[in-house]
């Protein structure tokens, strides 16, 4: 069976270990525009030897993004700042992903460190937009219910941002569909009531993700994998539940995607989460095992053991690792040396690497 530090080929990218930097926003732009510290929080993980490094949820409109300091790429001009980071992650032998996003109602919030709820327009805030008027809480914004036009025009803005991506050498695009942001509020019952062709029926709920993954796949290249990241179940009675989430991920298999990300909750404010070790790792399973289709493992994956046995027992295909990261940009290195896996150090950082840690 493979291990975490065996590589995962997906169509012609193959990845050189099964660890992923999880999506992670870090609230710090301007207009949408990556800065220095993009620079240095990516980088870093691909330094430290992670296989595939994804950047934050990234908006592909103004009103897309969750707070006023969240990432862009609706413009040329945040294409050329991310580029060089792009190419530097590529530098390190490491593949360079971008997971794209559309808030929904959820955008228009404070980013973590200042509170909750809505930011006001004279604090850079904007109405949001939703599947319905219902806001995700008491106190964030009152949504605008997307008309017909307004969601062809999300399904271009996706389309529009991939091609962005595409032109400054990203390799994966994931797709957020998770969460409660706009996607996901469209799969679920509890935040979707409309009664169009976007409301009601599985089919019809599902409706705006399909269109949205075939508007990036009919323009992301057909040697470059396409993800997914779902949230398996909205934790909450007559919600968006780990049936459905097999159902979507047959759907999606057929129309292109290659991993589904699958991770959980985020679309109700108030749902019990029961929180623990890999606690999201049995809808990675189901889903692949079921749909057919690979995934990745996210949610308190902490130690080198652990992640090594949800790949050996083919639980998922790889794992997506957030908290720890931060806390240790070099895991994968000390991962490696735990399992007792030789790897490439960084040539810069040999003098620091111990002797039976390298190839030989």
């Amino acid at each position: 069976m493979p291990g975490l530090f065996d590589p995962l080929t997906l169509r012609g990218l193959t990845l050189p270990n099964r660890i992923v930097v999880s999506p992670m926003c870090q609230y710090s732009c301007e207009n949408g525009i990556a800065n220095a510290w993009h620079t240095v929080h990516l980088g870093s993980r691909a330094v430290g030897g992670a296989g595939l490094v994804i950047a934050e949820a990234t908006a592909v409109t103004p009103e897309g993004r969750i707070s006023p300091q969240d990432l862009g790429l609706w413009s040329d001009a945040h294409a050329e700042a991310l580029a060089p980071i792009v190419w530097f992650i590529r530098q390190q032998r490491r593949a360079a992903g971008i997971q794209l996003a559309h808030a929904g109602r959820k955008g228009s919030t404070r980013r973590p460190w200042e509170g909750q709820g809505a930011v006001d327009t004279s604090n850079g805030g904007w109405q949001p937009v939703g599947p319905g008027i219902e806001p995700f809480a008491p106190n964030y914004p009152v949504p605008r219910a997307l008309d017909a036009e307004g969601v062809r025009a999300v399904v271009s803005a996706f389309q529009e941002a991939a091609l962005r991506a595409r032109e400054i050498g990203v390799e994966v695009i994931e797709i957020h569909a998770a969460h409660g942001y706009l996607l996901h509020e469209f799969l679920s019952p509890l935040s979707n009531t409309r009664t169009d062709e976007y409301g009601g029926s599985f089919e019809n709920r599902a409706r705006l993700c399909m269109e949205v993954v075939d508007a990036v796949r009919a323009i992301w290249p057909g040697d470059l994998p396409l993800f997914v990241r779902v949230s398996a179940t909205d934790w909450t009675p007559g919600g968006w539940d780990i049936e459905e989430t097999v159902d979507l991920a047959r759907r999606l298999r057929a129309r292109g995607v290659d991993l589904v990300d699958c991770s959980s909750g985020g679309n109700v404010a108030r749902a019990s989460i029961p929180l623990g070790p890999g606690y999201q790792v049995p809808f990675a399973e189901r889903v692949r095992r079921e749909a057919g289709i690979a995934t990745g493992a996210v949610g308190l994956i902490t130690t080198a053991a652990q992640a090594n046995a949800i790949i050996e027992e083919e639980r998922a295909d790889c794992v997506l690792l957030a908290r720890e990261l931060l806390r240790d940009p070099y895991w994968p290195l000390h991962a490696a040396r735990a399992l007792g896996q030789a790897v490439d150090w960084p040539p810069q950082y040999l003098r620091a690497a111990p002797p039976d840690a390298l190839p030989r």
